[in-house]
């Protein structure tokens, strides 16, 4: 694995870049992050993919289980990890119930993230 040495300039990691290091055998990273601090540090670490997963129900707001967790929860954490990722890929879960209806209701609800560029 080669990251790259902090303070160099890191290229960034999109969808086509990940096929490239699939194909070239080369290893692909991913951790998870749920707030701004942790998604810089993540991000400049060199890891290649930021997951905010909905397991932050349970590690972040203290829920039993990872069907509590709202969209709108999601969405909160999601853009303070936007703010603090500049080069790794960022991947979010849709919570539990957000999708499963139908393909409409999936987008309808993606589309709450809008915001998620900020």
């Amino acid at each position: 694995m080669s990251l790259t040495p902090i303070g160099e300039p890191r290229h960034k990691i999109t969808t086509a870049s990940l096929r490239e290091q699939k194909l070239h055998h080369q290893p692909i990273t991913c951790l998870t992050a749920y707030d701004y601090a942790t998604a810089r540090i993540v991000d400049e670490a060199g890891i290649d993919m930021v997951l905010v997963g909905d397991s932050l129900a349970q590690t972040m707001l203290g829920y039993e289980n990872t069907l509590s967790v709202t969209m709108d929860e999601m969405l909160h954490h999601v853009k303070a990890v936007r703010r603090g990722v500049k080069n790794a890929l960022l991947i979010a879960d849709m919570p539990y119930g957000s999708y499963q209806i139908d393909p409409k209701s999936a987008v309808r609800e993606r589309r709450g993230c809008r915001g998620c560029e900020d």
